[in-house]
Parts: C-alpha cells; sequence; structure tokens
C-alpha cells in the first residue's frame, strides 16, 4: 500500500495476456492500494461505468475493442482518468495515435521496470520511498554500493522476484548482470532449487543445442553416453542464459518452444516436461538485433516480460570508491589502503570495461604496490593518463554542470518528440540514469 497518498489509489490494467495481467499485478503490489484488471476493452468499459479508478494501464493490440477502441470510447464519456498505453517496441504507431486521443503516456512492452514506476508515480502524483528504503534484503558479502541509482534498482529487483516471469538484464560488458541474476534467484520463491548458468557466447555453436537440450548416447557422432541438458538441470529452479543475444539463429525457435510448450526435445530422445524460471542478460540492443532480423521477435517477447536496464560504473560514480575498497579487503588479512591521489584518479577514471575493469585494476595496484600503500604509479597506464578532478574545481563546476546536463536532456527529449529510449541513445547514456534525472526535475 502506497502511504504517500491521503485516499485509497486504484490502477485499471487492462491486457487480453493473462501472463502480462498477471506479473503487472505482481510487480505493481506496492504502487497503489487496489488493483483491477481486465481481459478486453469491452470488460473494461463495462467496469468503469460501474466504478471509477486512478490510472489506466491500456493494452492497445487486443481482440475484439482495442486500446484505441477503448480511448475513442473514453473521450466520449469525459473521461478524466489518466490513461498509458501500452504498445509494443515495433507498434509506434499506436502510441502516437493514443496520445491523439489523450493517453496521457505510453509504455513500451517488453516493459522496463523503472519506466513503469517513474510513469505510475507521476501519474498518482505518489513519491517513491527513498531509495535507502527501497531494499530490505540480505546482499552477498561484497555487494557494495552508495549510489541512488542501484538503490533504486535494487528495489526494483525485489519486485520482480516475487513473480516467476521471464527478466532481461541488459547492459554494458562488466555491469555485473550475473551477480544480480543471482541476487533475482536468492529472493524468489525458487532460491531453493539450482540456478544454472549458461554464459551462451562462451559455447562453440556446434554444442549449444547439445549442452542446453541434452542428448541421448548415440544421437550424434561422439555422444558416447547420455548429457542431461542445463535446462533440465534447472528444473523447479532458474536458469540463467547470459549473453543471449549470441544465441545461433538455429537454436532460437527451439529455445521458443520450450518456453511456449513446457518441454524439452532431448537430442535423440522423447519430450520431457520442464518447469524453471528464466533469466537472460545480454550487452546488445536486441530491439535492433530483431529489426534486422538476427534475432527473432517472438522469443524476444518471451524473454523479455520484463526488461531491467544496469547502468553502466560511469553513471554512478558513488559506487567506484566503495567497490575498490571492497576488492581490496577481499585481497586478505591485511588490505592495502588508497592514498588521496589514488582515490582521485579512480573517481575521474570513465571505467568503459566497468565493474570487472575496477577489479583488475584494483588487483594489479595490491600486488605491484610494496608497501601499505596504493599510489597513483601502481594503477595500469591508462588510468594514470587521466587528469583527475580537484575538490575545488569540482565544487566550482558542479553547478554549472548540473544545469548544462539538465538543459541537454529537456532538448533531447524535445527532438524525440519525447521518446525517453531514444533520447538516452542521442545523449549516450542509459535509458535509467535518464529516468532518475527526470524524477530529480519533476517532469
Amino acid at each position: 500500500m502506497n502511504a504517500n497518498i491521503g485516499r485509497k489509489t486504484s490502477i485499471l490494467i487492462v491486457d487480453d495476456d493473462p501472463g502480462q495481467r498477471s506479473m503487472l499485478r505482481e510487480v505493481l503490489a506496492d504502487e497503489a492500494d487496489e488493483l483491477l484488471v481486465a481481459s478486453s476493452g469491452e470488460e473494461a468499459l463495462e467496469l468503469l461505468a460501474r466504478r471509477t479508478c486512478d490510472l489506466i494501464l491500456l493494452d492497445m493490440r487486443m481482440p475484439g475493442m482495442g486500446g484505441l477502441g477503448v480511448l475513442t470510447e473514453l473521450a466520449q464519456r469525459e473521461s478524466a482518468i489518466p490513461t498509458v498505453a501500452m504498445t509494443a517496441f515495433a507498434e509506434v504507431d499506436d502510441a502516437v495515435e493514443a496520445m491523439k486521443l489523450g493517453a496521457r503516456d505510453y509504455l513500451r512492452k517488453p516493459v522496463d521496470l523503472a519506466t513503469l514506476t517513474t510513469i505510475i508515480a507521476r501519474h498518482l502524483d505518489a513519491p517513491r520511498p527513498p531509495a535507502s528504503e527501497s531494499s530490505e534484503r540480505e546482499l552477498p558479502d561484497g555487494f557494495v554500493f552508495e549510489s541512488p541509482l542501484m538503490k533504486d534498482l535494487l528495489g526494483e529487483l525485489e519486485r520482480v522476484a516475487r513473480s516467476d516471469v521471464s527478466v532481461l538484464l541488459v547492459g554494458e560488458t562488466g555491469t555485473g548482470k550475473e551477480v544480480l541474476a543471482q541476487l533475482i534467484h536468492r529472493w524468489g520463491k525458487r532460491s531453493s532449487k539450482p540456478l544454472v548458468t549458461v554464459n551462451v557466447s562462451a559455447l562453440p555453436e556446434g554444442l549449444v543445442e547439445s549442452e542446453l537440450f541434452g542428448h541421448k548416447k548415440g544421437a550424434f557422432t561422439g555422444a558416447s553416453s547420455d548429457h542431461v541438458g542445463r535446462i533440465q538441470q534447472a528444473a523447479n529452479g532458474t536458469l540463467f542464459l547470459d549473453e543471449i543475444g549470441e544465441m545461433p539463429s538455429a537454436i532460437q525457435p527451439k529455445l521458443l518452444r520450450v518456453l511456449e510448450s513446457g518441454h524439452i526435445a532431448t537430442l535423440g530422445g522423447a519430450d520431457t516436461s520442464v518447469d524453471f524460471r528464466l533469466i537472460s542478460a545480454t550487452n546488445r540492443e536486441l530491439e535492433r538485433e530483431v529489426e534486422e532480423g538476427r534475432f527473432r521477435q517472438d522469443l524476444y517477447y518471451r524473454i523479455a516480460v520484463i526488461v531491467i536496464e544496469v547502468p553502466p560504473l560511469r553513471e554512478r560514480a558513488e559506487d567506484i570508491l566503495p567497490l575498490a575498497h571492497s576488492f581490496l579487503r577481499a585481497q586478505g588479512e591485511s588490505p592495502k589502503v588508497l592514498s588521496p591521489s589514488a582515490e582521485a584518479l579512480l573517481t575521474a577514471y570513465a571505467w568503459p570495461g566497468n565493474i570487472r575493469e575496477l577489479r583488475n585494476a584494483m588487483l594489479r595496484a595490491a600486488i605491484l604496490a610494496p608497501g601499505d600503500r596504493i599510489l597513483p604509479e601502481h594503477f595500469p597506464p591508462n588510468l594514470r593518463a587521466v587528469e583527475p578532478v580537484t575538490e575545488t574545481e569540482d565544487a566550482a563546476s558542479s553547478q554549472s554542470l548540473a544545469a548544462i546536463e539538465r538543459k541537454a536532456i529537456m532538448a533531447a527529449l524535445e527532438r524525440c518528440g519525447g521518446n525517453r529510449s531514444q533520447a538516452a541513445r542521442d545523449l549516450g547514456i542509459s535509458r535509467r540514469k535518464l529516468l532518475y534525472r527526470l524524477k530529480e526535475y519533476g517532469s
């Protein structure tokens, strides 16, 4: 229940897909006091004839009366209920038409949870709880953070972990997507069952099918014994497919069949039923891969019921030093310490390799430093080449930089017609960072 509102609030979810309705009910459990559902446009209008609500999440493509028909009817009734149109990522025209018919906002499917909760908070005038209260779950040793971006992200992971829907983690290489997948499994209802991890990019193309689906003895040349595939190993637990964007096109329809039917066909064997939760990760833009024919659209929708974007380390600079100190503590009983000049270098560097690069830099420095203090000279050459910003310079420029950043963000949004994803791409920042800034601006 949202304690930030003086009266009870309600959200109506209109979608013909029972899986989508169930997913939205689960992840939005804390966003309103009451969650109503309708499986068609006609059912939604019937419900709204009897009672009102505070916000409507309306799917555009439904059998019978679609979202555009519902919006037309609501306009004729002079309804003032804020409505958010939900459209597939390729259906831009639907979003445009919906806005013309009175929709206040639009949400692209697959659902990005940060975008969803930001939109809901804006239209319900319901501020999110402070970031420090976002996560109360136990975190693994070495999982440290200070940034508001990561605190918000952990709050999202908690909500996602309650459900059993497929999750796609997107972000640059080295941002810690595998660790976050482990958290979703640990906090979910399948935590007592196995978590099976498969790095798709590390498998030779010819072995992907056998590794995922398994094979019977004699199924192909060299199959000298039965092999239980990774999917069956994850039975009743969680399967984590890292770098799923690298999956060969010939294997994609076979994975789709498993996700749709709940049955797996072992090479040389019979079909077997299997139940598991799927978490995937990629550093590719899968929407673009779909548009260019390298990734199946139907599989994309299956693996990305919810999309969570993991921000790069350069966008959460508050985490750099806590992580660096954590990596040093992990080196031994008498960890070395960072000199002030070394800390200044770490925070000034952009970290294109993200957390993985930071960990390697700290390991190298701990080995090369002869005493108990790490100096800039112990870092890799590319890191030493950075010109650190002094505290005085930083204080003098922070206000003007914030103003420049705000102006650039608002200009990008105007240029992109309000498309937040496109604006983030044009600015070279993550969508999560853009949404966080918009929340700060009250936009």
